[in-house]
């Protein structure tokens, strides 16, 4: 297999781009990681530090959250599979994925959209996050998008089934998450826990 770097992502090369499945990604040697759209396969980077940071941060602050109300949505932080339009040509492994409807759920992943999913980006992930899989978690009925932007300390808040137009906030703002009506995140905690 050949790849051609893209950011973060390394794209197919061969002349099957576009006719990948999930067993092509089951294929993959141990370690590697990729996402499919529409057959089309994207090879994942190793993330980093700040990556990770927020992920752990982000999880965590959903998890207790989830806990400290008995709700019953899971959050599950990467690597998790989405086979988000339940065929075999579509494949996503978001930062963060909450999913409210357990029979979704098994040991392989998620399988439809999970009803809150979490991206955090870098500049070089920019056109995978906010053009590639914009209009695929829209289109297949995830209800709030987060994009996480380290780089420029703001977080785009897509309500899918309510606009197209995010709403952009700062680190050092309270967040609200529209799938719960009394949960916002303080993310000038997270500065704090990145210092």
């Amino acid at each position: 297999m050949e790849f051609a770097r893209k950011g973060e992502f390394y794209v197919m090369t061969s002349q099957k781009q576009g006719s990948y499945t999930i067993a092509d990604i089951d294929a993959l040697p141990e370690g590697q990681r990729a996402e499919l759209i529409d057959g089309r396969m994207y090879m994942m980077a190793s993330p980093a530090l700040s990556h990770q940071d927020i992920l752990i941060w982000l999880s965590v602050e959903i998890f207790n959250y989830i806990k400290s109300h008995k709700g019953k949505c899971r959050v599950v932080p990467a690597p998790f599979g989405v086979f988000i339009r339940k065929d075999d040509r579509n494949y996503f492994e978001p930062d963060i994925s909450v999913i409210c409807d357990r029979d979704r759920l098994d040991e392989r992943g998620c399988h439809g959209a999970p009803d809150w999913v979490v991206e955090i980006v870098s500049p070089s992930s920019r056109r995978m996050d906010y053009r590639l899989k914009l209009p695929v978690y829209k289109e297949t009925g995830v209800r709030e998008y987060w994009i996480v932007d380290y780089a420029r300390r703001q977080v785009s808040v897509y309500l899918l089934q309510e606009s197209d137009t995010p709403r952009v906030y700062s680190f050092t703002d309270t967040i609200p998450v529209a799938i719960y009506g009394d949960f916002a995140i303080d993310f000038s905690q997270l500065l704090d826990y990145l210092i």
